[in-house]
C-alpha cells in the first residue's frame, strides 16, 4: 500500500465540531459511534440466536428471542440515526466526506428498513418457534449490506476524521508529564 500524503493542516473544521452537542455529543466526543453498538450487537447476536434455533434442540426461545433482538436493534438504530443524521448536516456539501455520508445514511435506511420488514415477516407467522429460511436468509443479506455501510462510517472516520477531534487536540494524549 503507498503512503498517502497527509496534509499539514485541516482547513475546514466544521465536521469536526458538531452542531448541537446536546445531540451530537460535544467536541472529540460524538454520541454516534457508540450509539451504534446497540443495533449492530442486536442484530448479529439475532442472526446467532436464528442459527442456534436451527441446531439446538426446543429452540422456541431462540427464535423468539432473535425477534426480540431485531425489534431492540430496531429501535437502537433509530436513535444512532438522529445522532448519525446531525454529524452528517455538519460535513460541508459537495464534498468526498459528503457523498460518502449521504451513502452510508442511505444503506443505514435501507437496512433498517429491511430489518423492520424482517421484524414484521416474523410476527407475521402462526409459529414464532421456528426460523424460516426465509427470514434467516434475509438477516444475512442485511447485516452483509450493515457491514458495507459500517465500513464507510469507519472511511467517515479514519480517512476524513468526520467528528474527530483535530491533530492539534490529539497531540495532548502523547505529551509527557515533563512537557
Amino acid at each position: 500500500m503507498v503512503d498517502q500524503p497527509v496534509p499539514d493542516r485541516i482547513t475546514d473544521r466544521r465536521a469536526k465540531v458538531p452542531r448541537t452537542a446536546a445531540l451530537a455529543g460535544p467536541y472529540g466526543h460524538p454520541y454516534h459511534p457508540i450509539l451504534v453498538t446497540v443495533p449492530i450487537g442486536a442484530w448479529v447476536a439475532s442472526l446467532v440466536f436464528d442459527v442456534g434455533s436451527k441446531v439446538a434442540g426446543q429452540s422456541g426461545f431462540l427464535a423468539r428471542g432473535s425477534l426480540w433482538l431485531i425489534g431492540i436493534g430496531l429501535i437502537g438504530a433509530v436513535v444512532a440515526a438522529v445522532a448519525g443524521i446531525i454529524d452528517l448536516f455538519s460535513i460541508p456539501a459537495g464534498t468526498p466526506a459528503f457523498r460518502t455520508g449521504l451513502l452510508h445514511m442511505s444503506l443505514n435506511f435501507a437496512v433498517i428498513a429491511m430489518y423492520f420488514v424482517n421484524w414484521l415477516w416474523r410476527n407475521s407467522l402462526s409459529d414464532k418457534d421456528v426460523v424460516p429460511p426465509g427470514p434467516l436468509v434475509w438477516s444475512i443479506v442485511s447485516l452483509a449490506l450493515l457491514g458495507i455501510s459500517g465500513n464507510l462510517g469507519g472511511k467517515l472516520a479514519f480517512r476524513y476524521g468526520v467528528r474527530v477531534a483535530d491533530e492539534e487536540t490529539q497531540s495532548e494524549g502523547f505529551r509527557r508529564g515533563d512537557e
